[in-house]
């Protein structure tokens, strides 16, 4: 089976064209005889997304080891916080507050909860609120499922972050995360749009064409913090992998859009 990859890398590096897969990926060759399959993950996933394709658990069996953003079968804890005494109408202009109140009626969250929180974590809870809605659940996400079909093969997970990093770095958010809040209440309805487009690429299968897929959500700070900069730390990681051929799980949004991971790895 090595002799085969080995040959496909060959291949690859010689400029014959990429095979095309029924999900959201792609392989990246580097140099070093390294071969790493890019998988554009969701972190939620419907009943449909189970199991997922045999053809990616191959690969998974073959690879040296699965990587991903982090073990999110261990999340870090989002208790034991500071309270904000900041009231949200101090937060807010009134029109995202009003879309906020609205929320919080329509699926039943208590606002006088959710004032105590940082705006960053009010959109987390906001963000998997929805995709619960979408009928969305943690189990169902690919990296969920690759991490505990990899321990089943005795395959070792790689963390490129991990979820004590992933906490650090939305606590380190600028005016405790009230832009990402900003724009999961903007782009709500995109939002939800998104999710079924990815949704269908695993359910229904075909090769996803990610850079058409994704109007640009984010607002350019805040891209450049959760997108560019951890794409740059993450291509660093994955040049430093030792030989061998990898499955690498990262939310789909990572492959698309200026300065992605795959166009950073080809570089």
């Amino acid at each position: 089976m090595m002799k085969k990859l080995w040959g496909w890398l060959a291949a690859a590096l010689g400029g014959i064209s990429r095979p095309a897969y029924d999900w959201p990926g792609m392989d990246i060759p580097l140099p070093a005889e390294r071969l790493l399959h890019l998988v554009g993950s969701i972190h939620m996933g419907t009943r449909d997304m189970s199991p997922l394709p045999a053809s990616l658990m191959t690969l998974l069996r073959d690879a040296r080891a699965l990587v991903v953003e982090a073990d999110i079968t261990v999340g870090a804890p989002l208790t034991n916080q500071e309270p904000v005494m900041t009231p949200l109408a101090e937060r807010l202009p009134p029109d995202p507050l009003a879309t906020l109140r609205r929320l919080c009626a329509e699926y039943g969250l208590d606002e006088g909860a959710l004032a105590s929180l940082p705006a960053w974590h009010i959109a987390l809870m906001l963000q998997a609120r929805q995709a619960e809605e979408l009928g969305l659940r943690a189990a169902y996400g690919i990296d969920y499922q690759l991490i505990q079909a990899a321990r089943e093969m005795n395959i070792p997970i790689i963390e490129l972050e991990g979820p004590d990093e992933q906490l650090d770095l939305l606590r380190q958010l600028p005016d405790q995360g009230n832009a990402l809040l900003l724009d999961t209440l903007s782009h709500w309805h995109t939002n939800a749009r998104l999710l079924q487009t990815m949704i269908s690429w695993w359910v229904h299968r075909g090769p996803a064409d990610i850079a058409k897929a994704f109007p640009s959500t984010f607002s350019g700070e805040l891209y450049q913090y959760l997108m560019t900069e951890r794409n740059r730390r993450w291509r660093t990681a994955l040049q430093e992998l030792p030989s061998g051929v990898y499955v690498v799980a990262v939310g789909a949004l990572h492959l698309y859009g200026d300065q992605n991971l795959p166009s950073l790895l080809r570089q």
